[in-house]
């Protein structure tokens, strides 16, 4: 009958399309504008060399590398700064004048 071949073909459709989610997918070949970076430390799958910004759209090597050295730079800062407030609310505080009019690093609370 006509209402047993349709819920056939449905059943079948279901259990095709459920089988064809857990197919692996098609891995393509991506490529960017930014292949001469892309064998630089730190680049890594699946994003290769990632610029969200468009900073070195059409840079040379000499742009990255003071990049990367200001990238670095400033990280180092952060660690510092992390630390100090760290130290700070601790409890331990530096010793001497914060200037030239007597104040102390221990007289400014947390």
């Amino acid at each position: 009958t006509l209402a047993a071949t349709m819920k056939t073909a449905a059943v079948l459709a279901t259990i095709l399309g459920s089988a064809a989610a857990f197919a692996p997918a098609q891995q393509g070949q991506t490529s960017t504008a930014l292949n001469a970076f892309e064998s630089e430390l730190g680049v890594q799958e699946p994003l290769g060399f990632y610029d969200p910004l468009g900073l070195l759209k059409n840079a040379d090597q000499e742009r990255f590398d003071r990049l990367r050295y200001v990238e670095v730079k400033h990280g180092r800062i952060c660690q510092l700064a992390f630390l100090g407030q760290i130290t700070t609310r601790n409890g331990i505080h530096l010793g001497g004048d914060i200037d030239f009019s007597g104040n102390s690093f221990d007289s400014f609370p947390n």
